[in-house]
C-alpha cells in the first residue's frame, strides 16, 4: 500500500479554478465511494482507502492504494469527478508520494500551509472529512493512522511553538479592509450571509466595531436567528437578498452554496437605490456566493478570499523562527511515522514465520504424544521432541546457505549466527 495525496490550493490555483474542484458536504460521502472504486479500477488488488478534504483554499484527496500508478489515478480522478480537462488541471496540481505525502498531512493539519499561517479552523475541517470518510467506509489502517497522528503533530506545534502568535485571520484582514473605504465600522450597516465558523469568526470582529447593525441571511432561519441573537442583531431568510440589499453597506458571504447568490443584476439594482453609496462586499465562499463580474461596478468593493489573502502576509517575519521549530517537530513525526510504515510492510513475513512455526510445533507436539500412547518413557519422548523442533527449524537456514553463493552467502553467513543466537 502507498499512501499519497494529490491536490490543489490557493498557493497553486486561483479560486476560479478551486471553485471549479471544490467538493460540497453532501458530495463527499459519494466522491469517497467513488474514489476508493476508481483505484480499485486502477489495477488495485483491493482494500484502497480514501478521503476528501475541500475548504475555501484546498481540495485534496487523501489515499492508500497499491495501484500500479496511484498518484495519477489520483489527479485523474478529481478530473474526472467535476468533469474537468485533465491537461487543463493537471499543471495547478500537487503530487506527493509516501514521504512528501505524510509530511504534507503534518503541515496541513499544523497550520504551516494554511493562507493564514497557524489558524486553527483548518484542524476542524480535517476532522469533519476524516470523519465523513469513516462514515463512508474510506478509512482503513493506514489513513486512520496517518490522520490521528496528524492531530497529535498539530497539537504539539502548537502548544510548544508560537506558530499562531502573530497571525492575522481573514475575519481580522476584512473589518481592515473595509476601514479602507468607511472610516467608521459604527455608522455602517453590516449583513452576513451564511452561518458557519467562518461568518461566527466574522461577525465577532466586526461586532468588535459596534456597528450600526448586524443582519444573518441564511437558509435556515433558526441558525440564522441564533447566531443574530448572539451580536444583538436579527435574521433574514437569503430569498429576501434581492430585495433587502441595497440596505446594507458592508456584505460578508460564506455559505456552501454550489451556484451564486448575489448576481451582477441585483447588486446593479442595489447600488441605483442606494444612489451610488459604496458597498464594500467580501466573498469567502468556494465556490463564490458572488459573481465576479460584480467587482467591475463603480460603487462595489468587492474581495475574494485570495484577495485577503494577501493581506493576511503581513508580518510574516516575526514568525519565521516559530515556522522553523513546527517544521523541525513535523519532520521528526514523519520519520517516526515512515519507520511504522516500515514496520507494517513486514507484518505479512512475521505472521508467515509465525505461522510456519506453529505449524513444525504442531506436527512434533503430536508426534510425542503418539510415542507417549506407545509407552516411551518421558524423558525419551522430551528428547526426541527438542530434537526434532530443533531439527525442522534448522532445515530451512541451513538449506538457503548451502544454496546461496557469493555475497549473498557472505550476507547469510553473517547474519544467521545473529537470528539463532540463544538467550543464556
Amino acid at each position: 500500500m502507498q499512501l499519497l495525496a494529490v491536490g490543489l490550493n490557493h498557493t497553486t490555483a486561483p479560486v476560479a479554478l478551486r471553485e471549479r474542484l471544490a467538493f460540497a458536504p453532501e458530495q463527499l460521502g459519494t466522491a469517497v465511494a467513488a474514489a476508493r472504486n476508481w483505484f480499485a479500477c486502477a489495477d488495485s488488488k483491493g482494500g484502497d482507502e480514501a478521503a476528501i478534504l475541500s475548504t475555501c483554499n484546498r481540495t485534496e484527496l487523501y489515499a492508500a492504494s497499491n495501484a500500479a500508478h496511484p498518484l495519477d489515478a489520483g489527479a485523474q480522478f478529481l478530473a474526472d469527478f467535476h468533469k474537468l480537462n485533465y491537461a487543463e488541471l493537471r499543471p495547478h496540481l500537487y503530487m506527493l508520494p509516501q514521504h512528501d505525502a505524510v509530511r504534507h498531512t503534518f503541515r496541513v493539519a499544523s497550520g504551516l500551509d494554511s493562507m493564514v499561517l497557524g489558524e486553527t479552523q483548518i484542524l476542524g475541517q480535517i476532522k469533519d472529512a476524516i470523519r465523513t470518510a469513516d462514515e463512508a467506509g474510506g478509512l482503513g489502517t493506514y489513513l486512520h493512522q496517518l490522520f490521528q497522528r496528524s492531530f497529535s503533530v498539530a497539537k504539539e506545534v502548537r502548544s510548544t511553538t508560537e506558530i499562531g502568535a502573530h497571525s492575522v485571520s481573514m475575519a481580522a484582514a476584512a473589518v481592515r479592509l473595509s476601514q479602507r473605504i468607511f472610516d467608521k465600522i459604527s455608522e455602517q450597516h453590516v449583513l452576513f450571509i451564511g452561518a458557519g465558523e467562518m461568518i461566527e469568526l466574522c461577525a465577532t470582529h466586526f461586532a468588535a466595531q459596534n456597528p450600526k447593525s448586524i443582519t444573518v441571511a441564511n437558509r435556515t432561519m433558526e441558525r440564522g436567528e441564533a447566531l443574530a441573537h448572539r451580536f444583538n442583531g436579527k435574521a433574514m431568510r437569503l430569498a429576501e437578498l434581492g430585495s433587502q440589499l441595497q440596505q446594507y453597506d458592508i456584505v460578508i458571504s460564506c455559505t456552501a452554496s454550489s451556484l451564486p447568490l448575489i448576481g451582477l443584476g441585483m447588486v446593479e439594482r442595489a447600488i441605483k437605490a442606494r444612489r451610488h453609496k459604496p458597498m464594500f462586499m467580501v466573498d469567502l465562499a468556494v465556490p463564490r456566493d458572488i459573481e465576479p463580474e460584480v467587482g467591475r461596478l463603480n460603487d462595489v468593493f468587492l474581495y475574494t478570499v485570495d484577495d485577503l489573502g494577501k493581506v493576511v502576509q503581513t508580518g510574516m517575519e516575526n514568525r519565521q523562527a516559530a515556522v522553523a521549530q513546527a517544521e523541525a517537530i513535523i519532520e521528526t513525526r514523519v520519520q517516526s511515522f515512515m519507520h511504522w510504515i516500515d514496520d507494517r510492510a513486514v507484518v505479512p513475513v512475521i505472521q508467515g514465520l509465525q505461522e510456519n512455526g506453529e505449524a513444525i510445533r504442531l506436527m512434533e507436539l503430536e508426534r510425542a504424544r503418539k510415542l507417549l500412547a506407545k509407552g516411551e518413557s518421558a524423558d525419551a519422548v522430551l528428547e526426541a521432541l527438542s530434537k526434532g523442533l530443533t531439527a525442522k527449524f534448522m532445515h530451512g537456514p541451513q538449506q538457503a546457505l548451502h544454496r546461496a553463493q557469493g555475497d549473498e552467502r557472505a550476507q547469510l553467513a553473517e547474519l544467521l549466527p545473529q537470528l539463532f543466537r540463544g538467550r543464556r
